[in-house]
């Protein structure tokens, strides 16, 4: 998966790749050369007091240096560029792909683990392409050349490779093969703890209204600690790692000492032969130590990258049909024909044979008891789930054949729990119609009996409004969410449960000022309160999924004991009668 991901997200930048291999090559060359060079002037130079030789030589090593440092320079710059290029394509290929999920797949992977694939995963990626630019093409070429090198120096001495070179590469490889299935934990253990700090943080006001501090501090603590000890796992072989470098880096230049000082003493070899040779053995071990280092971080990586191909590689259950349809009628008439709907695996369907037509002009109200399915049935219309059986039609076509940008561009939906994003009044009442005028704002502010408390805010629509409309109440985040439907002037009003958060006056005036606002739209709601949708042109009740009666209140007071049963627990006797 690593590798497909790799191939997918660096093609695009295949010139700056290919500059960096060019870049290292000479920048590796040049660091070769320059032990060469300085045996050179110690052997020929120092050794016979030749200062014009040890000058000119001098004045070359400080040119290769040169070349080296501008070459590596550039080759990083290149790198680095490629590498957040990649990054910030795969971050917006999440969000792309995350977009058109429906809520069954953003279900499967969990809004924390989501966020956690879009940043900590893409990071482990983008540094893994950052360290490979910079070490996975200079260290073959500086183990390889080294090699070279050092056989050019002395034949004799050789042998050392032979044995510090695989036994360092056997060491790295026993460390890493346990440090893969440990890093999979960690990435894990990471979602555990972006899960409950997600939860804390969105339900505070729960947590420290039932004194629960303790307890959600304990388990926290628990999730803190697993990843704790999951990181101190993977950190005891990484800080295995670079001693045991150095150990075998050092006992093989105590070897190149010890045996080079006899071939000196012998006479078949030189000192500036002996300091190259050694330069040339770390620079190899160096190269080991650095491709080690990158197979350290490809584990992490790797796994990292597997999880962003799962989400890469997952298809919505809500895909854009092959050849769209349009509307065959008026976009505001609404059919379910014999709807249903069904988790994968599970026993038996949210919803059941649900049959009901709406017309422009009229109100169909949804109500039953909590788990009845009454959101996932409004859920079905614009396509933000599928029907598992049955089918659902928009305009006398079935959805799953219209374009979803065309289809819900005729949906005004408010959902159950208002939502507002950072930015202003202003910009979230124009969420749906973007070049809204402010008076088109202010009228639907008005329909939404919203005027009043935005015109006492300090800037009006240009107030800033907090990530999730935490700066207003929840009345005036419910008003606020029926006005941004209003703005955009839909065929179809979806009211998931929106009234719920207003009080009972509020109610009956937002009511009153949307009759003549949608006198030519279906209006379909979904209400607890019998005082909300009694006046709906048709009423269905839901009861375990299935549809217990339709009909208006009074046939439904006459004829459906479920929904008799609903009014008399908020009304008397006598005002149902």
């Amino acid at each position: 998966m690593l590798i497909r991901l790799l191939r997918t997200f660096l093609a695009p930048y295949r010139k700056q790749l290919a500059g960096v291999v060019v870049l290292q090559l000479i920048s590796v060359i040049a660091m070769l050369y320059l032990p060469s060079l300085n045996a050179d002037i110690i052997d020929n130079g120092v050794t016979k007091g030749d200062i014009g030789y040890i000058w000119s030589t001098g004045l070359m090593m400080l040119a290769v240096t040169g070349v080296q440092i501008i070459a590596q320079g550039i080759s990083v710059y290149l790198g680095a560029q490629a590498a957040m290029a990649a990054g910030r394509d795969m971050r917006a290929a999440l969000l792309h792909r995350v977009g058109t999920f429906s809520a069954r797949e953003v279900g499967v992977f969990g809004a924390p683990s989501l966020i956690t694939r879009n940043t900590n995963d893409v990071q482990q990626v983008q540094l893994l392409v950052l360290m490979s630019a910079t070490i996975l093409v200079m260290a073959p070429i500086m183990c390889v050349g080294g090699v070279i090198m050092a056989l050019r120096e002395s034949l004799g001495l050789s042998w050392l490779l032979l044995i510090a070179v695989p036994a360092l590469g056997l060491a790295m490889a026993l460390i890493i093969a346990r440090m893969v299935p440990g890093f999979r934990r960690m990435q894990e253990r990471i979602d555990a703890v972006n899960r409950v700090l997600r939860e804390q943080i969105t339900g505070i006001r729960v947590v420290r209204a039932f004194v629960r501090e303790r307890q959600e501090a304990w388990r926290f603590g628990v999730a803190n600690t697993e990843l704790t000890e999951q990181s101190l796992y993977v950190g005891r072989y990484m800080a295995l790692m670079f001693p045991l470098v150095m150990l075998i880096s050092n006992v093989t230049a105590v070897g190149v000492i010890w045996f080079g000082g006899h071939n000196i003493d012998d006479g078949t070899m030189q000192i500036g032969s002996l300091t190259a040779m050694l330069s040339y053995i770390m620079q190899i071990l160096t190269a080991v130590m650095m491709a080690s280092f990158l197979a350290m971080m490809a584990p992490r990586a790797a796994v990292s990258a597997e999880r962003i191909g799962g989400v890469l590689e997952t298809d919505s259950s809500v895909t854009e049909p092959r050849l769209p349809q349009a509307f065959k009628e008026d976009p505001a008439i609404v059919d379910l024909a014999f709807a249903e709907f069904k988790f994968p695996g599970a026993e038996k369907p949210v919803l059941q044979a649900i049959r009901f037509r709406t017309e422009p002009g009229t109100t169909t109200a949804i109500v039953g008891a909590t788990g009845a399915g009454k959101t996932t049935l409004v859920n079905l219309i614009p396509r933000l789930i599928d029907v598992t059986d049955g089918a659902v039609y928009v305009g006398g076509t079935d959805v799953r054949h219209i374009e979803l940008e065309s289809l819900r561009n005729q949906i005004g939906l408010v959902p159950q729990k208002a939502y507002l994003f950072s930015g202003t009044v202003g910009s979230n009442l124009r969420y749906g119609k973007p070049d809204a005028t402010d008076e088109e704002l202010w009228h639907a502010l008005e329909i939404a009996q919203a005027a009043d408390f935005v015109r006492e805010m300090p800037q009006g629509l240009e107030t800033p409004v907090a990530q999730g409309g935490t700066t207003v109440s929840g009345g005036q985040r419910q008003r606020l969410a029926i006005a941004r439907a209003l703005v955009r002037k839909p065929r179809i009003y979806l009211f998931d449960d929106c009234f719920s958060a207003l009080d009972v006056a509020t109610d009956v005036r937002v009511r009153d000022a949307l009759r003549p606002e949608t006198s030519d739209a279906s209006v379909i709601i979904v209400a607890q309160r019998i005082s909300t949708i009694r006046e709906a042109d048709q009423i269905v009740v839901l009861e375990d999924g299935a549809m217990a009666g339709i009909g208006t209140h009074d046939q439904l007071l006459r004829d459906c004991k479920e929904y008799r049963e609903i009014v008399e627990s908020q009304f008397s006797v006598e005002e149902v009668r």
